[in-house]
C-alpha cells in the first residue's frame, strides 16, 4: 500500500480510493471546485466545505501575477491566505499557454515567453519557475508545467508538445517543493493513439506521486476523447492517483470515473451559475426563461442545498434577471452541490459493486437539454 494513495474498492475499472495529503485525506473519486484566484467565486470557504468539497484548485498563472506568490508565501501560504484548511491542488500555468495562446511570443525547450494578461509585460515561464511558484504557494499537489497543443495542430506540432512536455517534466522531477507537497506529471498527445501512448509511458516512467491526463476536453470529438481516456487511463500506474484535467459535465464525470479516473475539476458549475443556469436532474435550467417567473418549485426537488431548501425558482429567476449577487451565489451553491453529490453517489456505488447500474440510471435522468 502506498503512503500517498490507496484503492479501497473497485468495480470494473472504476475505483474508490483514499488520497493522503499534508492537509488531510481525500476520498476518491473526487470533483475539485475551481478557485482560480484563491476563491471559489462568490462563496465563503465554509460554504464550499459544507457543500461536500474536499479539495480546491488554485491557478498558478494568475496567483503569480496577482497578488504574487511570494506575497502569499510571506503570509503563510495559500491555505492561510484564502482561509481554507483542506487540501489544495495548483495547476502549473500550462493550460494558460493554451487558452491565452494569442499572448505567446515563443515556446521553446526553456519555457514559454508571453505577455501577461494583467499589464502586457513580457514574461518568461520555465518549468523550474512553475515549480517554485507552487512551492511558494504551499499547495498540497503541484502540477508539472506542460505544453497543451490546440485541437487541429499539425502532427509535427503535436509531436513537439509531447517531447517538450516530457523534457519539462523531467526537469521538474527534483525541483524544490513545499513541505509535504506532492507533484503530478501530465500526459499529452491529443487523441493520437501513438503519441498519447508514448507520452503516457514517458510520464509514468518519471515516477511522480500521481499522473494527469491533459490536452483533452479542449474541443476535440467527444467520443474520441472518451475512447482515448479509456485505454490511456489503464496505462497509468494503478497504485497512483489519476487525474483528468478539465471535465465537469455530469455525463463526462461518470464516463471518466468508469475509465478509472480518480480526480477531475472544471469551472462549469460556477460559470454556468453566472449565466443564470442550474444543473438539475430535469436538465439544465435557464432561469432567465419566462416559464420560471411563477414557478414555486425548488431548483431540484431531490437537492438539500441551501438554495433548494429555502428558495423557489421564481425567486432565483428574479434575482438573476435583476443582476443580484445573491442569485449567482445561490446557483453556484446548488451547481456545486449537484456535482459533488453525483460524485459521492458514484463512490458509494463503486464500493457496493453497483457502479454500472448507478451510471445507467443517472444518464437516463440527465437529459441536459437547455430549457
Amino acid at each position: 500500500m502506498s503512503d500517498v494513495f490507496e484503492v479501497v474498492s473497485s468495480d470494473g475499472a472504476a475505483r474508490a480510493g483514499v488520497l493522503r495529503t499534508a492537509h488531510g485525506s481525500i476520498e476518491t473519486p473526487v470533483f475539485m471546485p475551481v478557485g482560480t484566484k484563491a476563491t471559489v467565486k462568490t462563496l465563503h470557504p465554509d460554504e464550499v466545505r459544507d457543500l461536500g468539497a474536499q479539495i480546491l484548485l488554485g491557478n498558478t498563472y494568475h496567483l503569480h501575477f496577482r497578488p504574487g506568490d511570494e506575497l502569499i508565501g510571506s503570509l503563510g501560504g495559500l491555505h492561510a491566505f484564502m482561509g481554507w484548511d483542506g487540501p489544495i491542488l495548483t495547476d502549473s500555468g500550462g493550460f494558460q499557454v493554451f487558452s491565452l495562446r494569442d499572448t505567446i511570443a515563443r515556446v521553446d525547450d526553456e519555457g514559454v515567453t508571453f505577455r501577461n494578461v494583467y499589464d502586457g509585460a513580457a514574461t518568461h515561464f520555465t518549468p523550474e519557475l512553475a515549480a517554485q511558484i507552487q512551492a511558494n504557494l504551499g499547495s498540497d499537489i503541484a502540477m508539472c508545467l506542460d505544453q497543451v497543443p490546440a485541437t487541429g495542430v499539425t502532427q509535427r506540432e503535436l509531436e513537439e508538445a509531447v517531447r517538450r512536455t516530457t523534457a519539462w517534466a523531467a526537469g521538474q522531477r527534483h525541483a524544490p517543493r513545499a513541505e509535504g507537497q506532492l507533484r503530478f506529471g501530465i500526459t499529452q498527445g491529443g487523441v493520437d493513439p501513438e503519441l498519447r501512448r508514448r507520452s503516457t509511458e514517458e510520464i509514468a516512467a518519471l515516477d511522480f506521486d500521481g499522473n494527469a491526463i491533459g490536452g483533452l476536453a479542449i474541443g476535440e470529438d467527444r467520443d474520441a476523447m472518451f475512447e482515448v481516456t479509456d485505454w490511456a487511463t489503464a496505462l497509468l500506474p494503478s497504485a497512483k492517483p489519476r487525474y483528468f484535467m478539465g471535465i465537469g459535465d455530469p455525463v463526462g464525470i461518470l464516463e471518466v470515473i468508469e475509465a478509472g479516473i480518480d480526480m477531475f475539476d472544471c469551472v462549469l458549475p460556477t460559470r454556468t451559475a453566472r449565466t443564470g443556469s442550474a444543473l438539475t436532474w430535469e436538465g439544465r435550467l435557464n432561469l432567465k426563461n419566462a416559464r420560471f417567473a411563477r414557478d414555486p418549485e425548488p431548483l431540484d426537488a431531490d437537492c438539500s442545498c441551501p438554495a433548494c431548501t429555502r428558495f423557489s425558482r421564481a425567486y432565483i429567476r428574479h434575482l438573476v434577471n435583476q443582476n443580484e449577487v445573491l442569485g449567482l451565489r445561490l446557483l453556484s451553491v446548488h451547481n456545486l452541490r449537484f456535482l459533488l453529490e453525483l460524485t459521492r453517489g458514484a463512490r458509494e456505488a463503486i464500493v457496493r459493486g453497483g457502479f454500472a447500474s448507478y451510471k445507467r440510471s443517472a444518464i437516463e435522468r440527465l437529459t441536459w437539454a437547455d430549457s
